[in-house]
């Protein structure tokens, strides 16, 4: 049975997947959930949605079982549908300044991506 760590000083940040130290990642590059870097985007698209626009979320350092359950709290939160696809949140209409606003609060560094 491998040692997990639980607490560490000296490592620094954790992939979510492989649970290494992000620098000694061996997730594959763009796969939901690898050790990104940066600030959570939160966007408006309406490319190929006949119009429709949607609020995506990209860049969570997360499983997509995490995922799948912050998309949840945001839905209830926006009152809106929406889904995950490629480890992406994509919810129904408008509501970056409200999902900004939950990132934030949960901790997360969040911003606002496009116009």
């Amino acid at each position: 049975m491998a040692a997990r760590i639980v607490y560490s000083t000296g490592i620094g940040s954790l992939c979510p997947n492989c649970r290494r130290a992000v620098r000694e990642c061996v997730c594959p590059k763009g796969a939901p959930g690898a050790a990104k870097l940066g600030a959570i985007r939160v966007g408006r698209e309406v490319k190929g949605r006949a119009g429709k626009g949607v609020t995506t979320v990209t860049g969570l350092p997360l499983s997509l079982a995490e995922i799948d359950a912050l998309a949840t709290r945001l839905k209830k939160r926006c009152g809106s549908g929406g889904t995950v696809r490629d480890g992406v949140i994509e919810i129904q209409g408008d509501h970056r300044d409200v999902i900004v606003g939950e990132l934030l609060k949960a901790g997360w560094q969040a911003k606002k991506s496009g116009g």
